[in-house]
């Protein structure tokens, strides 16, 4: 779910930034170090939409460096149980598929996808119906019901349903169970 909330942040800004330009600096440096990020507590960033003060800066002894606090308005993506999303499935393996929705990379394991859906190799892999009506490939739209959350620092972990493929409706799904990861472990770091 995406939510428009107000934050604040300490900016640290070196001399060479200073001058007529100062504000203009600390909120492009704002949108820079913020902007597709992930807070446990708040979610993704997606977008900076306004800055609602910039305070008084205060000098670092030793360095020169001077620390900004700014508040700022942002939207954030934050997923919770019993949402549902769509998500567009970018990879299908043996093991299950990877689905993106946002920011946020899932998980949904082979262990729990339907027993009538077998996984196909070939040019194009895919988990299809017996009866070929539904097939989950690269690029399928999903719809996924989330059943459980997990948050952490740095990222948020979810447990999901799949209860659409496609533009083809499943009916019968059984409880599949896919995982939300943020961008490191999108990323293959985790």
């Amino acid at each position: 779910m995406f939510f428009h909330i107000v934050l604040e942040r300490n900016m640290q800004l070196h001399p060479r930034f200073f001058g007529r330009n100062l504000r203009e600096n600390i909120v492009s440096k704002l949108m820079k170090d913020v902007e597709g990020t992930c807070s446990g507590r708040h979610g993704f960033v997606v977008a900076i939409t306004g800055i609602e003060n910039i305070g008084k800066g205060l000098i670092r002894d030793g360095t020169g460096f001077v620390t900004f606090p700014v508040k700022y308005q942002c939207v954030v993506f934050r997923p919770f149980k019993g949402e549902i999303l769509e998500a567009v499935v970018t990879m299908v393996n043996k093991m299950g598929f990877f689905a993106e929705a946002g920011p946020v990379q899932i998980f949904v394991s082979n262990h729990l996808i339907p027993d009538d859906m077998e996984f196909q190799t070939g040019d194009m892999p895919n988990y299809t119906t017996s009866d070929g009506s539904v097939k989950i490939q690269k690029d399928s739209e999903v719809r996924l019901k989330i059943i459980g959350t997990r948050v952490d620092a740095t990222e948020i972990v979810c447990a999901s349903n799949l209860s659409f493929c496609s533009l083809l409706t499943y009916n019968g799904y059984n409880g599949i169970v896919g995982t939300f990861y943020s961008g490191s472990c999108a990323q293959g770091k985790y």
